[in-house]
This record gives C-alpha cells, sequence and structure tokens, in this order.
C-alpha cells in the first residue's frame, strides 16, 4: 500500500510541473476549458489508475521474464521466510557431496560445519517453514575418519536426526561394496533412488533403491526421480560395481516423469541426481552434464538437484530450476516450490545458502553433539595419532596443470614403498591439502579416503608416456600426480603431443625400455587392466604385483621418518657442515636432485653423498640440502 502512495504522490508531482511549464509559455489553448491539456490530465490520471492497479496485482521484483538461461546465481547467506500472501511454499532443503564430513573445522577460515551445525541450519529452515523437506544428493559417506572406521555409521545416524526423506546414490556409495548402502537406507531412515542403475542379472532397476518417490505436503504431491551419472562406471573401482549397469539419464528420468504426470500421481517432478553442473559467475551460464546429457529438455520434468561437481550452482536452463550445494556440509541447496491459490506450481525459485559465511551464527544442535561425541570418543585415540609432520602447508588442487606439492609428495612415498623408479597416481584420489604442523592418521584419512591397494608393474617408456598424456590437464578426471620422472610437457595440447620430454635421474627415457612403477588398484584395474578406473590403460604391463598395504598405509610409513627428524626443516640425517659446503638448498615443489645439481652446477650424487641421503628418490618440499663448492 505504501508504494502505491508514493507512486500516486510522485506521478501528481510530475503532472502539477508539467502544468506549471505549459502555463508558463502561454500557450493559451491549453487552458481553455476541455482543451488538449484538460484532456491530457484526464488520459494521465486514467494512465496512473491502471499503473497502481497493476503495481497492487503484480509487485516489482516478484516476477522477473523468463529466460532460456538464468543469468545470476542467487545466493543466500540467510533463513529468508517462504510465506507468501494466498500462496503456498514448498522449501526443498538439499546436501551434496558430504563425503562424511561430520567435524567442525573449528579454524577462523575453517569452512567445514560439522554435522551439528548442518543440523541446527536445516531445523531453523523446517521452523520458519513446516512444508520443507529435506534431501540428499549422493556421496554422503566416503571421505573423513570417523566416517571411513565406522563404515558411514555415524552419517546415517546424522541423516536420521535430519529426518531426511530420499537420496540419490552417488558414485562413492560403492566404495564399500553394494551391500552397505541398503544398510544405510534402514538406519538413516531414508530411501535411496536410482532410476537408471540397472541389475545385468534381471535387466531391472536394482533391488536396493527405488526408482522414485512421492512426498506429500499440503496436499501437493511431489515427485522425486533418482539418477546417477554414468561417469560412476569408471570412477569407481570396478570390482565393487560388478552387474551394474548405468544407463543413459535422459531416457530415465524421461520415463519416469511422463509417467508420474500422465498417471496423476505427482503434481511436481524433481530429478534428485548425482550428476554434474558449473555455473559461470559473470553470467550466470549452467553447463555440465545436467545441460549435456538433455534433462534440461524433458517436458514433465520441473527441477533437477545436481552433485557431483562439487560447485555452487542456483539458476535455471530452459525454465528448469537447478541448484547444487557446493560440498562438504560448507552450504545447502534451496529449492523453493510457489503454488497459487488453485495448488498449481507458478514457479520454482533456487539459492544456495553458503552456510560456512555466516557459520559464527549458527549454533551447534545438541542432537548432533551427542551423536559426534558418541563416535570421537570411541575413535579419538586412532584419529589423533601423530604419524607425521610438514613445516609448511602441502596444497593440493585436483583440477591444476600441475602436480601438486601433497600428490609429489605421496607418489614419492608410493615409489619408495614399492621400491620403483617412478610412482603414478590419479588427482581425483586425493580429497584435500595437508595443513602445516604435526600430522595425523586422522587427516591422512581425509586425505586418502579410499581403501585402495598399492600396486607395482613394469611398463615400457612407450606406455608410461601414454599414461601421463590421458593424465596431464585432464578436466573431466584431474591432473594426474607422479613421481621419480621429470616431465615436460604442455598441457594445451592434444593427447598424445602434449609432452615433449621425459627424463629419470636426469637421463631422457628410452620409448622401449622398460621401468618399474606404483600406482594403484583403483586406476589399474585388475580384472581388466585396459579400462581401468578414470580412463587410464595398462593393458600390456608386465610383472604385476599387488601389496598387502594400501596407499594410506604406504604414505603413513614414509611421513614416518619426519616425526624424529622433522625433513622439512633439516636434512633425513642431521649431518654437520662440512668445509667443502658452500650453500643450503630449501626443496621446492617437484624439485628432484638431478635439477638441483645441474642448477648449482655440481653432480647430483655429490649431493646425495655430502647430505648421507638413504633414498635419493625421496625429498620434500622444504627440507634443506647442503650444496657441496664446486
Amino acid at each position: 500500500m505504501l508504494k502505491l502512495v508514493v507512486t500516486y504522490v510522485f506521478f501528481s508531482f510530475i503532472i502539477k510541473k508539467i502544468y506549471y511549464i505549459m502555463n508558463s509559455t502561454r500557450i493559451n489553448f491549453f487552458n481553455k476549458r476541455g482543451g488538449i491539456f484538460v484532456k491530457l490530465r484526464r488520459i494521465t490520471a486514467m494512465t496512473l489508475l491502471v499503473l497502481m492497479l497493476t503495481l497492487a496485482m503484480f509487485p516489482v521484483g516478484t516476477y522477473a521474464e523468463e529466460t532460456k538461461q538464468s543469468t545470476k546465481t542467487t545466493v543466500s547467506e540467510e533463513n529468508v521466510s517462504t510465506a507468501l500472501d494466498g500462496k503456498t511454499v514448498v522449501d526443498i532443503i538439499t546436501i551434496n557431496d558430504f563425503h562424511g564430513n561430520v567435524k567442525e573445522d573449528a579454524r577462523e577460515k575453517g569452512k567445514n560445519m560439522g554435522m551439528s551445525k548442518v543440523i541446527n541450519a536445516v531445523k531453523t529452515y523446517k521452523e520458519k517453514n513446516p512444508n520443507t523437506i529435506f534431501v540428499a544428493a549422493g556421496d554422503n559417506y566416503q571421505g573423513s575418519a570417523m566416517s571411513n572406521l565406522t563404515y558411514g555409521s555415524v552419517v546415517s545416524e546424522m541423516f536420521s536426526a535430519l529426518d531426511t526423506k530420499v537420496s540419490a546414490v552417488g558414485n562413492h556409495e560403492f566404495d564399500w561394496g553394494v551391500d552397505k548402502i541398503e544398510n544405510w537406507s534402514k538406519d538413516g531412515g531414508f530411501k535411496f533412488l536410482a532410476s537408471n542403475i540397472y541389475d545385468t542379472k534381471t535387466n531391472e532397476p536394482v533391488a536396493w533403491a527405488k526408482p522414485y518417490e512421492i512426498i506429500e505436503k499440503d496436499g501437493i504431491k511431489i515427485g522425486f526421480i533418482g539418477l546417477t551419472t554414468v561417469r560412476t562406471a569408471y570412477t569407481t573401482k570396478a570390482e565393487n560395481i560388478k552387474g551394474i549397469e548405468f544407463r543413459p539419464v535422459k531416457e530415465s528420468a524421461e520415463h519416469w516423469a511422463n509417467y508420474l504426470k500422465s498417471e496423476g500421481k505427482a503434481d511436481v517432478v524433481l530429478a534428485l541426481t548425482h550428476v554434474g553442473s558449473f555455473q559461470d559467475r559473470e553470467t550466470g551460464a549452467i553447463t555440465g552434464e545436467v545441460v549435456e546429457k538433455g534433462l534440461t529438455s524433458i517436458d514433465n520434468l520441473d527441477g533437477i538437484i545436481s552433485a557431483h561437481t562439487h560447485q555452487s550452482v542456483a539458476g535455471h536452463v530452459n525454465g528448469k530450476a537447478i541448484v547444487q550445494g557446493y560440498k562438504y556440509g560448507r552450504a545447502l541447496g534451496k529449492m523453493s516450490l510457489v503454488f497459487g491459490e488453485n495448488k498449481e506450481l507458478e514457479k520454482i525459485d533456487v539459492a544456495v545458502d553458503t552456510l560456512y559465511k555466516r557459520k559464527s551464527e549458527l549454533i551447534a544442535d545438541t542432537t548432533g553433539d551427542s551423536i559426534y561425541n558418541k563416535y570421537d570418543q570411541k575413535l579419538e585415540p586412532i584419529t589423533s595419532k601423530v604419524v607425521g609432520y610438514t613445516a609448511t602447508e602441502l596444497p593440493h588442487e585436483r583440477y591444476s596443470k600441475e602436480p601438486s606439492a601433497l600428490g609429489t609428495l605421496i607418489c614419492e612415498y608410493l615409489g619408495k614403498a614399492a621400491g620403483t623408479d617412478i610412482a603414478i597416481t590419479n588427482g581425483g584420489g586425493i580429497r584435500t591439502s595437508l595443513n602445516a604442523g604435526d600430522v595425523t592418521l586422522g587427516e591422512l584419512y581425509e586425505v586418502l579416503p579410499f581403501d585402495n591397494f598399492l600396486v607395482k608393474m613394469d611398463l615400457k617408456g612407450s606406455h608410461i608416456k601414454a599414461l601421463l598424456e590421458h593424465g596431464i590437464g585432464n578436466e573431466d578426471i584431474g591432473m594426474v600426480q607422479y613421481s621419480g620422472i621429470d616431465v615436460t610437457y604442455d598441457a594445451t595440447k592434444e593427447v598424445g603431443q602434449k609432452i615433449s620430454s621425459m627424463k629419470v635421474n636426469g637421463v631422457e627415457v628410452e620409448m622401449d625400455k622398460v621401468y618399474s612403477v606404483a600406482t594403484n588398484d583403483f586406476i589399474y584395474n585388475i580384472d581388466n587392466p585396459a579400462k581401468g578406473g578414470d580412463g587410464f590403460d595398462f593393458a600390456g604391463a608386465m610383472n604385476v604385483e599387488i601389496s598387502k598395504d594400501d596407499m594410506r598405509e604406504a604414505v603413513v610409513k614414509g611421513f614416518a621418518a619426519t616425526l624424529d627428524k622433522k625433513v622439512e626443516q633439516k636434512p633425513m640425517v642431521e649431518v654437520k657442515p662440512a668445509a667443502k659446503s658452500k650453500a643450503v638448498y630449501v626443496v621446492k615443489v617437484n624439485d628432484v636432485l638431478w635439477k638441483i645439481g645441474k642448477a648449482h652446477g655440481v653432480d647430483y650424487k655429490e649431493i646425495i653423498k655430502l647430505n648421507n641421503l638413504k633414498n635419493p628418490n625421496v625429498i620434500v618440499p622444504g627440507q634443506k640440502l647442503l650444496i657441496p663448492a664446486m
């Protein structure tokens, strides 16, 4: 009402000013009774009345013209009330790619909220709008020490406290085998949805998940269709998905969306997916698998809940609402379904509530604290065990164009454990960075959450080149990590043309020569080496040996040497400066001894001898080396 009054006063003022100007110009026919100006005033008054009525019916900013592609991400920093006059609003609150991050990162800049504050945030939404449904979009369990050591039990209790209704199946739900999935559903009190995951024996959707679920709120029936990225076929250890087929997402979604709408089973149909999306921060344009695979072109689909790519996404494509809530519980996705008086869907608003930006406002939920503390008391002696030390932060960025400091160090430890010339691993297997200071076993579970075993083999130089060509700058799987080999490359070139030089111990790699290589049993598929995880092809590998130790154990053993010596601050073996030494060199990321020696004009073997290095293949960023005089 206030807007109408202000509008009326404003336009009246403008009309009076025009009238004054007209009179001051002595154009007398404007002042004649029944003249042009009188008519103009009448027309203006009528126009103003229509404008006021229009504003009353359609408030400014309430509705925007729908375009084919959204132009800006909507990010909510607080819980905004969804009550609208004469309308019904059903809120869908989503979490995706939680990866078992039940512990809060209490550091000032820490972003992980922990289970207790996530529970509090969701409960607040439900208090503001009882018509709220909480759902998960997959990759719920694997990723932290507490979740891994309990095979997800702590997350299931969290989901129960959240009154989770349904969840998509993420690719990492298969990391501990299919048998765990049914137990999670039972313990967490929710249903897994998967319309495109089929049992190859029965040619039917898998028995441990439903294709769809109908949830009713205030007389409105909302249908959720479960979908899982087809990339699960190569982003999951092959032995864990035997007998399972991942069918195209569009065909499955379209079939069930048409069924739910045509049969009158659902008023609104949403795809609850573990399918990826990205959004341009400047233009708001949404891309990724949800668009590329055709989900946004399905007529009877009203909205898509996305996951897998760990992004904040909120917008529309072809009128379809899309939301993804970042990762690790740092944010929540929100879909607000707005219905008119006749309970017909008018629009779907989407937003991402970035919880970590208002972390100090959130209170830890007592139920969440109780669940967490119960598990923490049992596991704390294991997770808090100090297994190593690093003087500097060891960062890791999966989609970088070069190996990370942490990835390089992990590969060095793998090569050391296997006794090989070279070590190669996938960047996606390393999930986070390591902070400076003591390294705990709990942190290494977060860095390496997957129980992949160490594999040793012999490969020709040409095969090593092909593996690195596949992994360098690969935007689908992330940057390959390696050590023991110095590679010169251009990541922007086509596969097969990226690498211009490969050297081991300063000597150019020969294509026909055989080298020993360490890797893991995810990218090396034991059953079918030609179809390894993340698309790596190991067909033709020789003398393959599967270790009894997993990657994490190999890295723990590697870090053991840092406990007493703290090698990032001083040499592996403390040596008194020799008279002939001329300088102290601090090791940088991607350094190798032969390169350091070349830069200082000395034989790298002299550096090994002077520093009494027992394993010259293992040097780490921050380590100090004495450089002999020339």
